[in-house]
């Protein structure tokens, strides 16, 4: 105890200099308003400002990127909820409850409250990178392929039980995203597969194009096509932003388990916020006294995956900065950082650069309570957007999409890219398919097959290797146990309802 709160010490006596508290400040704002920005998303927002860092030090340049990284998740929740149009990937989930909050007239309270679980995410997240750091670490490193299959095999479990409806459309949706997800270069063979002929294939397509197509463009040709009703949105004041006892009461369970999952899955390199927004979500579902309330605007449902994917941003530094190893292209522009100043990153940083380390760790909560300050007194600001004529407000978000998805590869493809899943998407949503488990399928079907293969191998083709290994085998069980819990939980309140139509 007496170790940490020395470091504790030198961490804020590097965090409080007003060059870093300057360069986490505009890293922070920075963050929010490009994650506020429909297509741009985190890693763009990263890699635009990654250039201004070759001039600085190294503290000074992850505290700064840092800032942009978890800011964006503040900012692209803001999208969601006003929009229905997710800022980041990781933000998709906030728009089954978020725009259903704000067509409710509670788009004021849904900001807060999805700021406030940002904010206990973050913290938790903060708080294990600094108690639990080596030990974390360390089992996130017994990984192996068999350990990554049968989380993936989980994750596909718990998407069957988001899908709104038939539980055979919400498979029918996930096998559709892994479909799209094996497209491009097979990477054990070198295969270039399902490409068509176009060379912009060959890595797959851009996540970004798939979700703007599915959430963005579709949700905007359906908004434009609908009648004006005559509504006017609401003016949020103050008052209007604070939270009811209700709310409150609902949202703790979802900030602590949302903070756990998050945590979780943001050690776990090749993971973080997005596939841990989905399993939180899911998890409220489930444990949820009314999940029908689910997707029409339950408070619950904009926390938890916000809470989520807040506190698998922060942990995802724990593997990068303890191991070097990078579990996403962002955490690997932090590692370039780390590089390009000499700095090797791996279990001696900690010891041969403490006051980076500590620094960076400080300057997490620095940032967030910078980011918590600032989101919630701009509330009203961002309310304002829905008051912008639909007439300028659409055209003005397709550019931002287009542009946004341009700037990711620089290639056309993915804006036709967009246009395609677009009409998908409109056409799933006429036949009632859920489309987020498309999302999560599409993530994890490559991943999924990747480590599948990769434990065959390692075992010689035994398929037992994936109940033989401890780790594995729980988590074979516990999918197993999701899987049968969620068959019984369906058939009961289908009898449920038989009787009472009975």
């Amino acid at each position: 105890m007496t170790d940490l709160f020395g470091n504790v010490l030198l961490g804020l006596s590097t965090a409080l200099t007003l060059t870093n508290l300057t360069f986490c400040l505009v890293g922070v704002f920075l963050g929010t308003l490009l994650g506020m920005i429909p297509g741009i998303g985190t890693l763009v927002a990263v890699s635009l400002l990654f250039p201004m860092t070759y001039h600085m030090d190294a503290t000074s340049a992850l505290v700064m990127l840092a800032g942009i990284y978890y800011g964006t998740a503040y900012g692209g929740s803001i999208a969601s909820i006003l929009l229905n149009l997710p800022g980041t990937p990781a933000n998709a989930v906030a728009c089954l409850d978020g725009y259903p909050m704000s067509n409710n007239g509670r788009a004021g309270v849904a900001l807060f409250m999805s700021a406030a679980g940002s904010f206990v995410g973050g913290s938790f997240g903060i708080l294990l990178m600094m108690l639990f750091s080596p030990v974390i670490a360390e089992n996130a490193l017994r990984f192996g392929a068999a350990e990554f299959f049968s989380l993936m095999l989980m994750g596909f479990v718990v998407a069957s039980t988001m899908s709104e409806g038939s539980t055979v459309k919400g498979l029918a949706s996930v096998m559709l995203g892994v479909s799209f997800g094996l497209v491009g270069t097979d990477l054990n063979s070198g295969i270039w597969r399902f490409g068509f002929g176009v060379l912009d294939l060959m890595d797959g397509i851009s996540l970004v194009a798939l979700a703007m197509g599915l959430f963005g463009v579709t949700e905007i040709v359906f908004a434009a096509s609908a009648k004006d009703s005559g509504k006017t949105v609401q003016d949020v004041s103050l008052r209007s932003m604070i939270p009811t006892r209700d709310d409150i009461r609902r949202s703790w369970g979802p900030m602590a388990r949302g903070s756990g999952i998050g945590a979780f899955f943001g050690t776990l390199p090749g993971t973080g916020g997005l596939i841990a927004s989905f399993v939180a979500y899911a998890v409220e579902k489930r444990v949820a006294k009314e999940p029908e309330r689910f997707g029409k605007g339950a408070i619950e449902g904009v926390v938890a995956p916000e809470t989520a994917n807040n506190a698998a941003d922060q942990a995802a530094f724990i593997p990068t900065m303890t191991l070097g190893i990078p579990g996403s292209a962002t955490m690997a522009i932090m590692l370039g950082v780390l590089m390009i100043n000499g700095i090797t990153p791996g279990p001696l940083l900690i010891k041969e650069q403490p006051e980076l380390f500590w620094g960076l760790v400080m300057s997490f909560w620095v940032g967030n309570i910078m980011l918590l300050l600032l989101n919630i007194p701009l509330i009203s600001l961002w309310v304002r957007i829905l008051k912008i004529p639909s007439k300028l407000l659409y055209p003005a978000v397709l550019v931002f999409v287009c542009i946004g998805v341009f700037s990711v590869n620089y290639s056309p493809t993915d804006i036709w890219l967009v246009l395609v899943f677009a009409v998908l998407g409109y056409v799933l949503r006429m036949l009632d398919f859920p489309v987020a488990p498309l999302i999560l399928g599409f993530v994890l079907g490559p991943m999924l097959e990747e480590n599948f293969r990769r434990a065959l191998l390692l075992s010689n083709g035994n398929p037992m290797t994936f109940f033989d290994r401890p780790i594995s085998g729980t988590i074979m069980v516990i999918s197993a146990a999701l899987l049968v819990w969620s068959i019984w939980s369906t058939a009961r309140r289908r009898r449920s309802r038989e009787q009472a139509t009975a």
